[in-house]
């Protein structure tokens, strides 16, 4: 065995030969199998979705770790450090800990590709190493974020969960999931599994349709919160949201106008745990929903100018970014906001540039650092072209910036001290905005 010294486990979990993203569930079923099927040994609540899945996760891991269980989580993409994909109670895996599960995972990475020509890619890799870490920490209980869809994701080769969570479904990755809200729909609903409990977002007609056939299909029970039973109170200040929720008040620090409801399925989903002899407390669930930390989430990140960033990547993620806007700023905001954009080249970044629109005041572009971004000259094209369609192309400068930082920063100074700037467009740039500040 190399010395752990001289072998770095991210840099080979990082390899780029194996950094594809292939779906299908039969290097991770041969793969796990050579480790003792780690995820047999631990319980799971699964959550899948196209928004709000990190969040709902954040907001449930919360919740399970106010209540006294030991906690694990895995989530994807990491946003500022690799080790935070996997964490237990709270706390990102160590450095050593890290080492000793990757240790464990090569040989058996080594030995799939040795016996079928076909390696592990980088985040069925990633998910093992959790499954391994998950397991010799002796967790209770891991929320698990699905990484791409559902049906053929690697995290899909669990057996029953606790619980299935779907999350806000709406049109991303259309070449891998289809075209359709049903037919992603159909993906998302691959999690679940025959008699265990799902907890839906209320969706659109045509995935809310799909959902319901699935579950009744596998006889599960359906659990879909009722917003109706929420009531937000308005945004006062950048530090603290306060919701109501089924009569009982709660408070986050997650400031996005989309958060108390993120916060309600992942209450939901606590009930359904309940309902499976998990002891969740009305106290526990209050502390942990106050608890939740996410960053790059509608995150206030400075002041003088007010500095925003957000992770919203898709037209669903815009839209809500500026109804969090519109809750902040009051719609006196509208035309104010100078906006830090970097996009991934498959997301539909046009409607983004549609939806986030009207606040602007002007743009500054950039390449995220990314195979998959899109060039900063077609990005400022784009949205020159939207601007003209607007009418405003003369009124809103396009900034063509080299990188993150330098675009984050000509937003600020455009801005000015009273003003608002928003870095948004791709989860994959969050941690060069970061270090910027």
């Amino acid at each position: 065995m190399e010395d752990v010294c001289r072998f770095d486990p991210v840099a080979w979990i990082n390899t780029p030969r194996w950094q594809t993203s292939r779906l299908g569930l039969s290097r991770m079923v041969d793969l796990l199998e050579r480790l003792g099927r780690p995820q047999d040994e631990l319980r799971f609540v699964h959550v899948a979705g196209t928004n709000g899945k990190g969040s709902v996760c954040a907001y449930l891991a919360s919740v399970l770790q106010a209540a006294g269980y030991k906690v694990g989580l895995f989530t994807s993409p990491f946003i500022l450090c690799f080790e935070e994909r996997i964490r237990v109670n709270g706390e990102n895996i160590r450095a050593e800990e890290l080492a000793r599960a990757v240790e464990a995972v090569r040989p058996a990475a080594e030995a799939v590709e040795a016996d079928t020509g076909d390696h592990p890619t980088e985040f069925e890799l990633m998910a093992a190493v959790a499954f391994e870490h998950f397991r010799a920490v002796g967790c209770d209980i891991v929320v698990l974020e699905v990484g791409l869809g559902g049906r053929l994701d690697a995290t899909n080769v669990i057996e029953a969960p606790e619980a299935s969570v779907i999350c806000r479904i709406g049109l991303d990755h259309t070449d891998l999931l289809g075209d359709t809200v049903a037919a992603i729909a159909g993906e998302k609903a691959g999690i679940v599994k025959s008699g265990c409990p799902v907890a839906s977002w209320p969706q659109e007609r045509e995935a809310m349709a799909v959902i319901e056939a699935v579950a009744a299909e596998r006889g599960c029970k359906l659990f879909v919160p009722d917003f109706g039973d929420l009531s937000a109170e308005p945004l006062e200040g950048a530090a603290l949201r306060r919701f109501s929720w089924k009569g009982r008040g709660f408070e986050t620090r997650l400031l996005g106008s989309y958060q108390p409801f993120n916060a309600a399925l992942a209450l939901t989903a606590a009930d359904v745990l309940c309902g499976r002899g998990w002891a969740i407390s009305d106290e526990a669930a209050a502390s942990g929903i106050a608890s939740a930390r996410w960053p790059g989430r509608f995150e206030v990140v400075g002041t003088s100018p007010l500095t925003i960033v957000d992770g919203g990547h898709n037209p669903q993620g815009a839209e809500a970014l500026t109804a969090s806007l519109a809750d902040l700023l009051g719609e006196e905001g509208r035309g104010s906001v100078d906006f830090a954009l970097g996009v991934l080249a498959d997301k539909d970044y046009r409607a983004m540039v549609r939806a986030v629109m009207p606040w602007a005041r002007s743009f500054s572009v950039y390449a995220p650092t990314s195979p998959r971004a899109l060039s900063v000259d077609e990005l400022a094209a784009c949205v020159r072209e939207v601007l003209g369609e607007e009418g405003r192309a003369d009124d809103v400068p396009v900034r063509v910036c080299s990188a993150p930082a330098d675009a984050l920063s000509a937003a600020r100074a455009a801005a000015g001290p009273e003003g608002c700037a928003v870095a948004f467009g791709t989860l994959y740039a969050i941690a060069d905005l970061m270090a910027a500040l």
